[in-house]
Parts: C-alpha cells; structure tokens; sequence
C-alpha cells in the first residue's frame, strides 16, 4: 500500500479563490482587508515567510503594510507601531513575524495587539476562547491542519488523534479545537512529548497522528498502524551534497517508510505549509468583516 498524497498546495489554492471571491465583496462594500506586518531583525526563514505572506496578500486583494526593523530595535518601538495600528482603520490584523530578538519580551508583545486584530491567535484571552471553544480566529497552522482533514473527506469525529509535540503554535491548540464538541472536531486527542514514555505505543494507535516535534524524520513507518492518516507539520533542514544548496528540507516524519503504512500523508513541503499561510488570510478577512459589524 501506497500512502495517497495530501495536496497541501492544490487545497490552500481552492481556500484561497474562495478568500479572493471574500475580499472583493468586502471591496464592493467599501472596505478593503488590510494586515500589518512586523519583521524584527534578518532571519533568513523569517524574511522568507514574511515574503510568502506579502504575496499570498496581494494574489487575493489584502493590503500589506510591512515594516522591517533591524535587529537593534528598541521594544518601545515595536509597541508604539502596534498602538499606531491597533487605532488604524486600514489595518484588521496585525502580526509580528517570531521569533524576536532576545531583548525584546514576546509576551508583551503579543498581549499589546488588539484582541479584534490578534489574527495569529496568540493573544493569551484568544488562546483562553479557544480552550473554551469560543474562538474568534483560530490559530493558523491548527486551522490549517483541520481544513487539510475536512477537505480530504477524513473524518474527525470519533477518531484517535496522537499529536507529537505540545507547542503553543500547534501542539497545545491542535489539541483545543479537535476534542472540542463540534462539527470537524470531537476527537479523542493525546498529546505526546519529550516526557513521554514508549512513544511507538501512542503512535502506534492513533487514527491520525500529527507531527509537530521539530526533529527531522523522527516517525518511521514501524511506529504507524496500517491505514493511519499522517500530518507532518514539521519543516527541518539537513545535509544533503546531492543538491545545489547542500540541504534539504524534510519533516518530522520519515516520508518513504510512512507512506507504505498510511491511507494518506502530507509531503514536506507541500503540505501543512501553504495552509498556514492561508489561514492568516483567512483571519484577516474575518476581521475586516467583523469591523463592518462592529
């Protein structure tokens, strides 16, 4: 058996023709979904995704501002540009791209964005909601991961979920929205970790089992029951002379040995990746909707 291949770049195209068709009719209505971008410093990865989420923006209508500060910025400065937008019309969401530099306190940060603009979810009254099962946004590579299994036709509800990795940015809020009692959720859901004893033994029942450690090709296809569905959130780069730029990026699972074990996989990349961009578009048009309304 063959793992059938979780297209994570068709899905978020599909996601992202529906977001577009969205922002007009918000243009229509005389508002246009605007996102304002904080990048601290010069992280290669960081400038990367803060490109990807300019264009992404601009392919469906969304507005950017992005400022771009060195690595030396004073926190102050950061917090009065959050201040500046959270009173902006113009802007609906914020984000400030992390990590940050070790001089500046990321919880302050975060707490200083507007709960109505907070469309990374990492507001900790967001995060609060989310527990409770009352969200305003979902967190975007969570959300990213339930809509790669809702629009693939694989069932939730009912089913035993083994997340590896207890992340604030995935692990823990994963878990929230899939054993909450609600349409696409109401999971059984364990969350595993560097203190969990006997990995193989969860692993090894989970209907889906999602990988968010961040060590490369940790999961290999003897810890997978037959015919599990496998979610490789993980992106991690390793040596590899064979190519130009001497690395190469993988998961956190072992791709070859897990995909003649599993009904379905998510490639790295080109799975769980595209999807989190484009929930962040999504937020961000939920938030200017929510501006309309008051």
């Amino acid at each position: 058996m063959s793992a059938q291949i979780i297209d994570g770049k068709k899905i978020a195209a599909e996601i992202q023709a529906e977001i577009k068709q969205q922002t007009q009719e918000l243009k229509d209505r005389g508002t246009v979904p605007g996102l304002g971008v904080i990048l601290v410093g010069e992280d290669p990865a960081s400038q990367v995704y803060v490109r990807n989420k300019e264009k992404a923006c601009s392919e469906v209508g969304i507005y950017t501002e992005t400022f771009r500060l060195p690595e030396a910025t004073p926190e102050q400065e950061i917090l009065s540009q959050i201040s500046q937008w959270n009173e902006d019309k113009k802007i609906h969401g914020i984000l400030v791209q992390l990590p940050l530099p070790a001089h500046i306190d990321e919880h302050k940060v975060i707490e200083a964005i507007s709960l109505s603009k907070d469309v990374d979810c990492f507001h900790p009254y967001n995060v609060g909601k989310l527990m409770l099962g009352e969200p305003f946004f979902l967190p975007c590579t969570p959300a990213g991961v339930q809509e790669l299994l809702v629009r693939t036709g694989i069932e939730i509800k009912g089913k035993y979920i083994v997340i590896v990795g207890r992340s604030n940015i995935v692990g823990k809020p994963l878990a929230n929205i899939l054993f909450q009692k609600a349409k696409n959720a109401n999971a059984t859901v364990t969350i595993c970790h560097t203190g969990t004893k006997d990995l193989t033994f969860h692993t090894r029942q989970a209907d889906i089992l999602v990988a968010a450690a961040g060590n490369p090709q940790t999961i290999k296809g003897e810890m997978l029951k037959s015919g599990v569905v496998v979610v490789d959130v993980g992106v991690n780069r390793i040596k590899d002379e064979t190519t130009k730029s001497g690395y190469r990026l993988v998961g956190d699972v072992e791709f070859d040995s897990a995909k003649e074990v599993a009904s379905h996989i998510t490639p790295v990349p080109g799975g769980v990746g595209p999807m989190t961009i484009t929930m962040l578009l999504k937020n961000t048009v939920k938030a200017a909707t929510q501006s309309i309304r008051g």
